[in-house]
C-alpha cells in the first residue's frame, strides 16, 4: 500500500487508520508497521509524520522501526532527534541501534570525534563495543583518509581481546590503498592469508587498483594469476583495472591480450576498457593502429560511446588532420549518436588551429542546435584564435557573449582577454579585467600577471609593473622566473641599468631562483654600456650558479666587447671559453683572428688558424 501511494501519502493513510482501526486490539502494531514500511521504502518524511501521530496517540514504536529510520537518517542531523526520542520513550536499544549511530557519525563530515565519545559513553553505561562497532570506526577513519586513527582503533580491539575479522581487514586494505600506502596493504593481505581468511574479489580488485596506481603493474598481473589459482574468477572490474594500468604504462599489447582473454571468458569489456586502449594507442602517436582498433570496435557495434569518437577526433586534430575529424563527426550524425560538447570543442580547436575561424564560429553555434550548452573551453578556444589573428574586437565580443549566455568565463578566458587588450595597448582596461576576476571569485595565475607585467615594462611604467608584482605576493601567488625576466629585461632596455642590477642582487640575496636569461640579459646590457668588469663579474656569477654555458653565450659577450674595442677583455673571454673545453665556431674564430691581427698578436692568430684548419674550417 505504501509503495502504491508513494511519498507524501502519510497524512491520508494516517487518517484512514484513525477512522478504521481505532477499536482494534492490535492498533499499535498496525501503526508501527506503517511507520516501518515508510522507513523501509526510504520515505523518511512520511515515517516521521507517522511517528508524530503515534506520539499523539500514546502508541509504542518498536526498536526495529526506530533502527530502520535511524539507518535512513544516518547522514543527517535528524538522526540525533530520533535517537533522543528512543531514550526519552525508554524504547530498548539493540546492538544494531548503536552501530547505526556510530556509522552515521563516522560518515558525517567532522563527526568522528562524536562517534569516539559515544563509544566511550557506551562503556561507561556497561555496554561493550563489539567488532562491528570497531569496524564502523575503522571505516570512518578510512573515509577521512586518517589511517593512523584506524590503526589506533585496531589496537583498542586487540587490547579488549577482540579478533580482527574479514571486514576489518577489508576496510584497512581499502584505506591504505586509498592513501597510496600499498606496502601496508600488501602486508595486511599476507596476514589475512596466514590466518586462513579467503580474500574476496573486492579485496583483490582494490589491491590491483592500488598497485596499478603505484606503477606496480607486473606485480598486479601476478596478483591476477593468484586470484585464479585460489579459485576466484576475476570480474569486469578486475580486468578493466589491469587494462587501464597496462595502457598507462604504454604496454598496449598486453592490455589487448587481457582484452581478448575477457572475451574468451564471456566477460564483455565495458567502455572504460575500450577507451583506455584507444587513448593509449593514440597517445603513442600511432594514429593508424588507433584507427584500426577503432574500426574493429565499429564492426562490433560498440561505438555508440561518443567518448571513443572524441578520442579519435582529438587525435586527428592534434596531427592537423581536421578533415578526418570532420568525417568522423559526419559518422556520428549519420549513426544518430548524440555528440557531446567535447565533440564540438575538438572541432572548434581544429578549425582554429588551421585558421578557419568562420567554420569554428559555425561549430560554436551548432552546440546549442544540438540541445547542448557551450562550455568555457568552447568560447576561450575561439577567443584565443581571434586574439592570435589580431581580431581583438571579435575576441572581446565573444567574452561579452559568454557572460550574456551565463557561460562563466574561467581564469584562462580572462587571461586571453587580458592578452588581447595588452596587444591593443589598453593596459588599464587589462588591469580592470584583473580586478573583475577577483570580484567574480577567480584568482589570476602567474601567466595572467606575467602577460600584463610584460606590457607595463614595454610601456616603461615600471611603477605599475612592480605594483603588480607586489599584488601577486599579496595574493600568495609566487612570481615565476619569467616575471623577473620581464622586469630585469624591461629595466635593461627601457629603464635604468642600475635598477636592474639592484633587483638581481636583491633576488639573489633572497634565494629567488632565476633563469639564465636574467643573467645573460644583464651581461649583454653591461657590455653594450662598456662596463666590462660588471659584465665579467655577472658572467662568473652565472657560471657559479651552475648554468650550462654555451658557445652562444661566449660569442654574445666577445662580439659586444669587440664592438666596444675592448680587445684585452675579449681575449680573456676567448681563453676562458677554450679552458672550458668549448671550441668556437668559424664566425667567432674569424672575429678573434681580426682581434689578434689588430693587436699585433700574430703568434696567437697563427695558432688559431691552425686549429681552425684542424677542425675542418675554411678561413678566408
Amino acid at each position: 500500500m505504501v509503495d502504491e501511494e508513494g511519498p507524501g501519502s502519510a497524512p491520508s493513510l494516517c487518517e484512514l487508520l484513525l477512522r478504521r482501526f481505532r477499536d482494534w486490539d492490535s492498533i499499535s502494531v498496525v501503526w508501527d508497521t506503517l511507520a516501518f514500511a515508510y522507513s523501509r521504502s526510504e520515505m523518511v518524511h512520511d515515517a516521521l509524520s507517522v511517528l508524530a501521530k503515534m506520539r499523539d496517540l500514546n502508541l509504542k514504536v518498536s526498536t526495529s522501526t526506530y533502527n530502520c529510520l535511524l539507518h535512513n537518517l544516518r547522514h543527517t542531523d535528524n538522526m540525533w532527534n530520533v535517537y533522543n526520542e528512543i531514550e526519552d520513550t525508554g524504547t530498548p536499544e539493540s546492538d544494531y541501534t548503536t552501530s547505526i549511530l556510530i556509522d552515521g557519525l563516522c560518515q558525517q563530515s567532522g563527526s568522528l570525534e562524536e562517534a569516539l565519545e559515544f563509544t566511550k559513553d557506551m562503556e561507561r553505561h556497561g555496554v561493550q563495543p563489539d567488532t562491528v562497532t570497531y569496524n564502523i570506526l575503522c571505516k570512518g577513519f578510512h573515509l577521512l583518509g586518517l589511517m593512523s586513527g584506524a590503526r589506533k582503533v585496531i589496537q583498542q580491539m586487540l587490547v579488549k581481546g577482540l579478533n580482527l575479522d574479514h571486514v576489518t581487514y577489508t576496510i584497512m586494505i581499502c584505506g591504505h590503498c586509498h592513501v597510496g600506502n600499498i606496502d601496508e596493504a600488501l602486508k595486511l593481505r599476507k596476514e589475512m592469508i596466514s590466518r586462513d581468511f579467503q580474500l574476496s574479489v573486492i579485496v583483490y580488485s582494490v589491491l590491483l587498483s592500488g598497485m596499478c596506481k603505484s606503477g606496480l603493474v607486473e606485480e598486479a598481473l601476478a596478483l591476477l594469476y593468484e586470484m585464479e589459482a585460489v579459485g576466484l574468477e576475476p570480474n569486469l572490474i578486475s580486468y578493466s583495472i589491469l587494462i587501464d594500468g597496462l595502457c598507462k604504462q604504454g604496454d598496449v599489447q598486453r592490455a589487448s591480450e587481457i582484452y581478448r582473454e575477457m572475451y574468451r571468458k564471456r566477460i564483455i569489456p565495458n567502455y572504460s576498457a575500450h577507451r583506455a586502449i584507444l587513448l593509449r594507442l593514440r597517445e603513442k602517436g600511432d594514429i593508424y593502429e588507433a584507427r584500426k582498433y577503432f574500426d574493429h570496435l565499429t564492426a562490433k557495434a560498440v561505438t555508440e560511446d561518443i567518448m571513443l569518437y572524441n578520442i579519435m577526433m582529438d587525435g586527428y586534430v592534434k596531427l592537423g588532420n581536421v578533415a578526418e575529424a570532420i568525417q568522423l563527426y559526419k559518422q556520428i550524425i549519420e549513426k544518430g549518436i548524440n555528440p557531446s560538447t567535447v565533440t564540438f570543442n575538438t572541432l572548434i580547436h581544429g578549425f582554429c588551429k588551421t585558421g578557419k575561424l568562420v567554420e569554428a564560429r559555425r561549430m560554436l553555434d551548432s552546440i546549442e542546435l544540438h540541445g547542448l550548452l557551450p562550455s568555457p573551453v568552447s568560447y576561450t578556444t575561439l577567443m584565443n584564435a581571434n586574439c592570435e589573428q589580431g581580431n581583438i574586437k571579435g575576441m572581446l565580443e565573444l567574452l561579452r557573449e559568454m557572460e550574456a549566455k551565463a557561460v562563466e568565463p574561467t581564469h584562462v578566458s580572462y587571461t586571453v582577454g587580458i592578452k588581447g587588450l595588452c596587444k591593443q595597448g589598453k593596459l588599464w582596461d587589462a588591469v580592470h579585467l584583473v580586478e573583475k576576476m577577483y570580484a567574480k571569485g577567480l584568482t589570476p595565475d602567474q601567466i595572467t600577471y606575467n602577460t600584463i607585467v610584460k606590457c607595463f615594462c614595454k610601456a616603461q611604467d615600471f611603477e605599475k609593473a612592480f605594483q603588480l608584482h607586489n599584488e601577486m605576493l599579496m595574493h600568495n601567488l609566487e612570481p615565476t622566473p619569467v616575471t623577473y625576466n620581464f622586469l630585469i629585461n624591461g629595466l635593461c632596455v627601457y629603464g635604468g641599468l642600475e635598477d636592474a642590477d639592484r633587483l638581481l642582487v636583491s633576488l639573489d640575496d633572497g634565494n629567488i631562483n632565476l633563469t639564465k636569461f636574467a643573467y645573460s640579459t644583464l651581461i649583454k646590457a653591461h657590455c653594450a654600456k662598456g662596463d666590462v668588469y660588471r659584465a665579467v663579474g655577472l658572467f662568473l656569477l652565472m657560471m657559479e650558479k651552475g648554468f650550462e654555458i654555451s658557445i652562444r653565450d661566449y660569442s654574445a659577450v666577445i662580439n659586444r666587447l669587440c664592438k666596444r674595442c675592448r680587445i684585452t677583455e675579449a681575449k680573456y673571454f676567448f681563453c676562458m671559453m677554450l679552458s672550458d673545453g668549448i671550441f668556437p665556431d668559424q664566425e667567432l674564430c674569424e672575429v678573434m683572428l681580426n682581434v689578434f691581427d689588430q693587436g699585433g698578436d700574430f703568434d696567437s692568430a697563427a695558432e688559431l688558424l691552425a686549429e681552425m684548419i684542424k677542425f675542418g674550417f675554411h678561413p678566408d
